[in-house]
């Protein structure tokens, strides 16, 4: 797990993970993809559902439910409240989408895609920075991690480019 710090206030520690990965796939692409919310089901493999979705010019704010299974069969929905920002003012050559995941339990996520224009195709990368009460960093960090690196893999197999 990467370091982990405690911030102001000693009852929130947090961490940051960051996963770079190349795509097959124009900014252009990727961007429209990470700006769509109902494109995170599946996407993100604990997303099973996208709901609420309100737009405001390049912000949307939507609700997620993400079904955590444990122990194969406990299921749990924990419904989360997303921020989503998308900003494609350095299209064709770069654009970042950003936002916020608030989750009960006092679990917050920052995240940020920065996709930059690579020889063949985007270079993308997708940063996450996790605040969580103690006894939580931990168990949301290996999630968190495990998405990021699945998020990677579905995405590129979404914009692949037949050969």
């Amino acid at each position: 797990m990467p370091a982990c710090r405690i911030e102001e206030g000693a009852e929130v520690l947090s961490t940051e993970l960051k996963h770079t990965f190349q795509i097959a796939a124009p900014p252009e692409e990727v961007f429209a993809h990470l700006a769509e919310p109902l494109h995170y089901v599946g996407l993100s493999p604990l997303v099973v559902a996208v709901r609420d979705v309100r737009r405001n010019g390049g912000t949307v704010n939507y609700t997620a439910v993400e079904r955590f299974r444990f122990l194969g069969v406990l299921r749990h929905d924990n419904i989360t409240d997303v921020t989503l920002a998308a900003v494609p003012d350095g299209l064709p050559h770069f654009a970042e989408i950003f936002g916020e995941v608030r989750s009960p339990g006092r679990v917050r996520m920052s995240y940020r895609f920065a996709i930059d224009r690579h020889e063949a195709g985007s270079v993308v990368t997708d940063t996450l920075h996790l605040r969580t009460p103690p006894g939580l960093l931990r168990f949301a960090a290996s999630q968190a991690g495990a998405v990021q690196r699945a998020r990677a893999c579905v995405l590129t197999g979404r914009l692949a480019r037949p050969v």
